[in-house]
């Protein structure tokens, strides 16, 4: 096999793993390698252009070598290092005498638990008050176990508990699935402190009613 052949099977290989590493989202260093995978990839469909002649895959591929380049020096370079940072900090925190840490990054990801115990789903994202520095109430997402149907409900923050690897709510998993379901591209100013009557599907509207 001349390395032209072999280029042209390694080429798509790459660019596919590599697709899928950064698409992931499984922290700095897995996307950073994947821009290192995606390199290869472009790499060997610059071989196979130069081999066919096609001066328009020289040209394309050398530009997106230059690309993820730039991605594996900010994921694997600085990226990497500020989610270094953040880690030492926490895991120095849980051995030391002073309140333990977590990044506010963090939040994003983190498994939401009822107080009964019921695992609900993970959160999305944690609303910020500008003026106190404080959070309002953070997004929680649920879904069907096939990752269909997502609803995102705002849980007020009197009514989270945050530990190292877990939010734990104040409020059962039944008063959870009553609290009002966001509309995407709508979410409240405040969130509702008290959950919806059983009887009622409540919904988000963007001035803080529900309906």
């Amino acid at each position: 096999m001349s390395p032209a052949e072999l280029a042209g099977w390694i080429a798509p290989a790459a660019t596919m793993i590599a697709a899928m590493m950064t698409a992931a989202n499984l922290g700095a260093r897995v996307t950073g390698w994947g821009f290192v995978v995606f390199t290869v990839g472009s790499i060997g469909w610059s071989i196979v252009g130069a081999a066919s002649g096609q001066t328009n895959l020289i040209a394309t591929n050398g530009f997106l070598t230059l690309v993820n380049a730039i991605g594996i020096w900010r994921w694997l370079g600085r990226q990497a290092a500020y989610e270094d940072g953040g880690k030492s900090a926490t895991e120095a925190s849980r051995r030391a005498s002073d309140p333990t840490l977590f990044t506010g990054t963090g939040i994003a990801g983190m498994r939401v638990d009822a107080s009964d115990r019921m695992s609900l789903g993970k959160a999305v994202e944690a609303l910020i008050e500008c003026e106190s520095g404080t959070i309002s109430y953070v997004v929680v997402a649920t879904s069907a176990a096939a990752g269909t149907n997502e609803e995102l409900r705002a849980v007020p923050r009197d009514q989270l508990a945050f530990g190292c690897d877990a939010l734990t709510l104040r409020l059962t998993s039944e008063e959870f699935d009553r609290l009002e379901v966001l509309e995407p591209g709508a979410w409240r100013v405040i969130a509702d402190h008290q959950p919806c009557t059983a009887s009622t599907i409540c919904r988000a509207t963007p001035d803080g009613a529900s309906t």
